[in-house]
């Protein structure tokens, strides 16, 4: 547990120190798992978007100028920062609320207040798999039936799984970056009691990275 606590506060620093030294680090363009789940949320007839790991805010950005109402968490507040001076630029603030908020917490969100989640890359963060599971269960908590979560994960087939420093439970850290990287058995366990739509496979960066994009729906 100490170890847990540990690594989060590191991983948290090393967050707050990279949007610091590389502000929109990302850029403006939306990852294209944001653009796939702009069609998803709306087939599924969305209004608002809860973003997990929203960082800078490029994707949660593109969901506000779509139309969206969309509520943004991080742990970092320099990455959120940086968001809502954006969405002042883009005139969207009305439609983007931010949280400084760490996943492994209960979201602050109440019961059935959400149409839509969106997590790129949130949950292989340094997260257990106890955590993962937790983190699904409160996504699961916000959503209202018939709601739709996308999510993106690297997964073990990915060229840095395996290199660097290991804390055991599939979290590797190379670069300063602590990774949890996913077998196919975690998005089938964490998608029991769901409808799990699509598992797709992608890459993305320069490496490349290896990721899938999940697509689960609520039941109603």
């Amino acid at each position: 547990m100490a170890e847990e606590k540990d690594l989060a506060g590191i991983q948290r620093g090393h967050w707050q120190d990279t949007y610091t030294a590389h502000p929109g680090m990302y850029g403006e363009r939306p990852s294209a798992p944001a653009v796939h789940a702009v069609g998803v949320f709306r087939s599924a007839g969305a209004r608002d978007v809860l973003e997990l790991g929203a960082g800078h805010g490029r994707d949660a950005l593109f969901f506000a100028r779509e139309g969206f109402a969309v509520q943004a968490t991080d742990f970092s507040s320099v990455g959120l920062e940086q968001l809502r001076s954006a969405a002042r630029a883009w005139d969207v603030e009305e439609r983007v609320a931010c949280a400084v908020h760490d996943v492994r917490e209960p979201l602050p969100l109440p019961d059935a207040s959400t149409d839509a989640v969106f997590a790129h890359m949130l949950l292989c963060m340094a997260l257990s798999t106890k955590q993962i599971h937790a983190l699904v269960g409160e996504v699961r908590r916000v959503l209202r039936p018939g709601g739709v979560f996308v999510y993106t994960v690297r997964h073990t087939g990915d060229a840095h799984y395996g290199v660097g420093t290991t804390y055991g439970d599939d979290i590797w850290e190379h670069g300063g970056f602590a990774v949890h990287f996913f077998p196919r058995d975690l998005v089938d366990d964490l998608a029991v009691g769901w409808s799990l739509d699509e598992v797709f496979a992608f890459e993305e960066g320069d490496l490349p990275r290896r990721l899938w994009r999940v697509t689960q729906t609520l039941p109603r």
